[in-house]
């Protein structure tokens, strides 16, 4: 993999020259390295590659709420520009992704200016041999038209740029398993219609100041199919490392500090979860890279990084195409065995502090002062003092939370939202045409707590989950998904109450937690003494609630709806989860038969 050096040195020659054919400079190029261009100016650029060269095609995959097309890029060297047809010539496909956080730009310039040197100054051609692009140059078009100065406020450039939510202020990169916005919704079907080997999605940082232009995420930690996982720390990442370190532009792994902005405190690598890009394509089956460059840094030396790092990437994916898409074939297919099933799930991981080595850093001095102003900590970096610390590094992650998966779920037909945003994320279903009863693992809800504030249009909950096995009945049209396909680990975050991304975690299900009939005071009260009668233990079991409950034993209603929940008026479907999971695979024979 020689050729890196070379291809990235020609970038650095085109740069020098503004593009060996100054009719297709990009605006970026045009503005000395200053500016990044609105939306239409953007999409005039794609037009104009695709006019002009037969190896690029331009498409829209959607619409956002505002009535902006959602622009692609395909880059094929034949001239594939199906899915079908690109699986048929053997090609591995790349998806990149820009502008998911419009004022983050960097990554949209690049691609810009990689893909107009293969198809017009033929720089890097053989990148194509193997690997077809999809490149999205503006997933938050709306976002992005939200255009200003004064939009990233710890960002040096580009001296104008797009804002980080979409007009209906959601925050795409926390989309990716509920899909409220029109524009992720679009996103899956494309996802899902391509299924592409490697995704790389290109953001710009916050947080402390470090010497870094770039850092990056890769899913190593436990959320990935292990093989996958091994091909992505042993091949992917070494080489990537590597390789910008010649390009000259060394990078580090996208961590957290102990303490916030304080780099001595230590370094933590977490776990993505599936909400954000990267994990979910791990829960996909598929690795993806998450590009961060430093805020600090000027613009020109962000996008030149990016332009690097994506280099490097079509280099790795055109020497190992073959060996990712067998390891992606075998992934999906492992998936869907009943192995996996077998074992027990992680749904949740978080930092662990057992083990730590040391690494090599390369911050600025920096000094923690108290604020005169606000009494908080104030630091204060010096990027004229760099040096190279000697951390303590916290790089493992354990699993808190795992679940026993089913073989099939049951999902009622009133849950409308949910079934429809299953399909979207290419999950399987088979609609039942009578009603069934049959033997299902339950769950209720027990201690709900919603949060105060809401998040991304939520309020998300805990809570805690009681299983039990019984039998239900399930009406006509109610949806059978089956955990015998490649998407079983989409399936289980999405519909495992304990996940953090499931349906229920983010509220999809609240109404089934709410208690929708009463009791009257003057009924309940007769009634009450009457229960007592019939079953005395009743009354010590009331007692004992009194006792070690003082908001209960303080609150007369509370009583005499703790008095109703023992009655047979009680509702039997109050914080009863509606969704049933198989976990006999002889009953789920029976069902379908």
């Amino acid at each position: 993999m020689k050729t890196s050096i070379l291809i990235f040195s020609l970038f650095c020659f085109s740069l020098l020259l503004k593009a060996q054919d100054t009719a297709y400079l990009t605006y970026y190029e045009k503005s000395g390295f200053l500016k990044t261009p609105r939306y239409s100016e953007t999409i005039d650029f794609c037009k104009k590659l695709d006019k002009a060269s037969g190896l690029l095609k331009y498409s829209t995959f959607g619409i956002s709420p505002q009535g902006r097309d959602l622009p692609l890029l395909i880059a094929d060297k034949n001239g594939n520009f199906t899915p079908e047809a690109v699986r048929k010539s053997g090609n591995a496909v790349l998806l990149i992704q820009a502008c998911i956080h419009a004022g983050e730009s960097d990554g949209k310039d690049a691609g810009l200016m990689l893909l107009r040197d293969m198809a017009i100054n033929k720089i890097g051609l053989q990148l194509l041999d193997h690997v077809t692009i999809l490149f999205i140059p503006i997933l938050n078009t709306d976002g992005h038209e939200r255009f200003g100065p004064y939009n990233r406020i710890n960002q040096n450039g580009p001296d104008e740029m797009g804002w980080r939510t979409t007009s209906q202020n959601l925050n795409l990169n926390r989309d990716f398993m509920k899909a409220d916005a029109p524009e992720m919704q679009a996103w899956l079907k494309l996802y899902n219609a391509w299924l592409p080997e490697f995704f790389v999605d290109c953001h710009v940082t916050d947080g402390a100041d470090f010497q870094y232009t770039m850092t990056y995420a890769l899913e190593t930690k436990g959320n990935l199919e292990k093989d996958l996982s091994d091909w992505t720390s042993n091949v992917c990442e070494t080489f990537l490392v590597d390789e910008m370190k010649k390009s000259g532009f060394p990078v580090f792994p996208y961590v957290q500090f102990r303490n916030w902005h304080d780099p001595r405190s230590g370094l933590t690598l977490g776990v993505a979860p599936p909400m954000l890009s990267q994990g979910y394509c791990a829960v996909q089956n598929r690795p993806g890279l998450l590009i961060e460059t430093h805020m600090l840094k000027p613009y020109k030396v962000r996008v030149s990084s990016n332009y690097a790092m994506l280099t490097h990437t079509l280099e790795l994916l055109n020497t190992e195409y073959k060996t990712l898409q067998n390891l992606v074939a075998k992934a999906d297919a492992s998936t869907a065995g009943e192995k996996f099933r077998k074992e027990p799930f992680a749904v949740s991981f978080s930092e662990s502090f057992a083990d730590s080595t040391k690494v090599e850093f390369l911050g600025f001095e920096y000094t923690i002062d108290t604020s005169d102003l606000t009494g908080g900590l104030w630091f204060k970096y010096d990027n004229k003092k760099p040096t190279n610390w000697q951390l303590t590094m916290y790089p493992n992650c354990t699993a808190d939370k795992f679940v026993k998966l089913p073989e099939a779920y049951l999902i009622p037909p009133q849950c409308i939202t949910v079934i429809e945003r299953m399909k979207l994320h290419g999950v399987k279903t088979t609609v039942l045409q009578n009603e069934v009863t049959c033997k299902v693992k339950s769950s209720r809800f027990r201690s709900p707590r919603w949060q105060q504030r809401s998040y991304e249009g939520h309020h998300k909950l805990t809570f805690e989950i009681v299983d039990t096995l019984e039998k239900r009945t399930f009406p006509k049209g109610t949806v059978l998904v089956e955990m015998n396909q490649r998407t079983a680990r989409v399936i289980a975050h999405l519909l495992e109450p304990e996940s953090p991304d499931s349906y229920a975690a983010w509220g999809f299900f609240d109404a089934y937690m709410e208690q929708k009939e009463y009791s009257e005071s003057y009924v309940m009260e007769t009634m009450a003494r009457e229960m007592i009668r019939n079953k005395p233990a009743l009354k010590q079991e009331f007692d004992q609630k009194k006792a070690s409950d003082k908001a209960f034993a303080s609150d007369s209603d509370a009583q005499l709806n703790w008095f109703y929940s023992k009655s047979p008026y009680w509702d039997s479907r109050f914080n009863l989860y509606p969704v049933g999971r198989i976990v006999d695979k002889g009953d789920l024979h029976l069902l379908k038969n």
